[in-house]
């Protein structure tokens, strides 16, 4: 017999109590009592002391497992939890962006678990698929997951934070879209004069408004018979399942302000007031504000005058087809005569907003005039973009740093010429 398994056997008869013993149907049984998880005292039977041990061992273990369940939430009990505390001090539109990524990202794959039982490693996994998509996507859920452990540690429902060395680092890195330049501003107006997204176009570009802000707008807040026309931003558009929600309550307090319009600006609101039936400057056919599927619709009216490859999906007969469309820059739609694809460059609503902020820098208007025209809270921000739009430039800075350094060089010159004087008439 193994020397070790005979001692741990003779340890483990050692620690078997000597339990008491009770006659049922003319057997004996040993018997004990143990307390349950909920106070209550139960009675446990066996027949032979070895058994009531073992019984025994295998209670208590579930009993501080039970125990342990019901002081210690799932990921979904406490990510619930979580967004309701959030709720008191972040805005709606905050919040549902919270919401949905905490319900596709955290409690998708990792609902079901214990917070206490969530490892390092569960969270890296459950990383993966966030992986593929854009890096702010990635930051925004690795920062939620962050909050979520952190709150749950402070409140001493863990014991130690899983989150602490996951990277924030991660996702497809975005793609960086320049601002637009004159010729494609000129361009982008022209294809789309008369249509739609025109008036949406006018205000991104003139005025630097973000989408949700012109969407928002009213004509209660577009002044145009003042000596210096201008608009106020006040509100702020975003959807709920598809339905248009106007707040109150804007992305920071510095989105809060009034934007001078420039004349051709302040011409195209005047003549649009002229027409408009509705209190919204962008609005839809009944006179309300746009539906997310509205305002795509309107935007594809860029996007189908745009070269860009396209990919069309149609059925016949059941059959599903897939044809690829490359636009040819001048030609006009097969499907629509009027459609001329007259745009070899991108388009994205914030690129107005971009081009916008970038003139303002051209035109050398200081870093907090910027600032507060654009509705940035920090100021970081803005200097960020007027780095890149002042500085990136070498053919131009070169007269700079030249004329910088041309003194020193000079300075230098003359030092060394002195030098030598000095050598000869020492020498």
């Amino acid at each position: 017999m193994n020397p070790t398994k005979e001692v741990l056997d003779v340890a483990r008869r050692r620690a078997i109590p000597q339990y008491g013993t009770v006659i049922m149907n003319g057997t004996e049984y040993y018997r004990t009592r143990i307390e349950d998880a909920d106070g209550k005292r139960v009675a446990l039977y066996a027949k032979t002391r070895e058994e009531l041990y073992d019984k025994v061992e295998e209670a208590k273990r579930q009993i501080e497992d039970c125990t342990f369940r019901r002081e210690t939430p799932t990921v979904a009990e406490y990510c619930e939890k979580w967004l309701l505390m959030q709720s008191a001090h972040i805005r709606t539109t905050t919040l549902t962006d919270y919401t949905s990524k905490v319900k596709n990202h955290i409690v998708k794959p990792l609902g079901h678990m214990y917070m206490a039982d969530v490892t390092p490693d569960d969270l890296k996994l459950a990383l993966v698929p966030v992986s593929k998509k854009s890096a702010s996507v990635y930051r925004s859920v690795n920062m939620l997951m962050k909050c979520i452990f952190a709150s749950a540690e402070d409140s001493r429902i863990i014991d130690r934070n899983p989150t602490r060395r996951i990277s924030s680092k991660g996702g497809i890195p975005q793609k960086e879209r320049p601002a637009l330049t004159d010729e494609q501003v000129e361009r982008l107006l022209d294809a789309i004069k008369g249509l739609p997204p025109y008036l949406f176009v006018m205000i991104g570009l003139y005025a630097g408004l973000r989408r949700e802000e012109i969407l928002a707008l009213q004509w209660d807040c577009v002044f145009l018979d003042c000596e210096a026309p201008y608009l106020s931003v006040k509100r702020a558009w975003h959807t709920e399942h598809n339905r248009p929600v106007i707040l109150t309550e804007l992305k920071t307090k510095a989105a809060q302000r009034d934007v001078p319009l420039p004349i051709c600006l302040a011409e195209c609101l005047r003549k649009a007031r002229e027409t408009s039936t509705s209190d919204y400057v962008i609005a839809n056919s009944e006179g309300g504000p746009l539906s997310y599927t509205q305002f795509k619709r309107v935007w594809q009216y860029i996007v189908t005058r745009s070269t860009k490859e396209r990919t069309y999906v149609r059925y016949v007969n059941g059959q599903k087809i897939t044809r690829t469309v490359t636009p040819v820059l001048g030609k006009a739609a097969a499907h629509n005569g009027k459609v001329i694809y007259s745009l070899d460059f991108e388009v994205t609503p914030h690129q107005l907003r971009h081009t916008y902020i970038t003139n303002l820098i051209y035109a050398s208007v200081d870093p907090k005039t910027v600032q507060y025209l654009a509705g940035h809270e920090n100021s970081k921000i803005t200097m960020d973009i007027y780095a890149k739009a002042k500085y990136n430039k070498p053919q131009e800075l070169a007269a700079v740093v030249n004329g910088a350094f041309g003194q020193w060089n000079t300075s230098a010159a003359d030092g060394n010429q002195a030098s030598k004087t000095m050598g000869l008439i020492t020498g």
